[in-house]
């Protein structure tokens, strides 16, 4: 059993550094492709929302609190306002759904 737990952190030590390593040996000159160019631009991003949107849910106990959060905070970041607002927002909207569905 523990043979395995070695193979595996060896499989995943090797795939990340070759991650990093191809595209350092594979392209040498810059990259003028607009649309690739674009794509490589916004990978961050979706990667970040790929990990945070699930973690918004269920960090409640209640779902529900979790999507009414997100949707605040949405709302009052497309209207530009702060980060310690939205933020502050969304932990009274979860704290006070939370109040209502779950203890209720």
């Amino acid at each position: 059993m523990t043979h395995n737990i070695y193979v595996y952190i060896l499989l995943s030590g090797l795939v990340s550094y070759m991650i990093r390593v191809l595209p350092l040996t594979l392209i040498r000159r810059p990259i003028t492709n607009t649309w690739f160019r674009s794509f490589l631009y916004y990978v961050p991003y979706a990667t970040l929302a790929v990990m945070t949107f699930p973690a918004i849910l269920y960090a409640a106990e209640s779902p529900w609190a979790g999507l009414a959060a997100l949707i605040a905070g949405g709302v009052l970041g497309l209207k530009g306002r702060s980060l310690p607002e939205v933020a502050a927002v969304c932990c009274v909207t979860v704290f006070l759904l939370e109040l209502i569905l779950v203890h209720s």
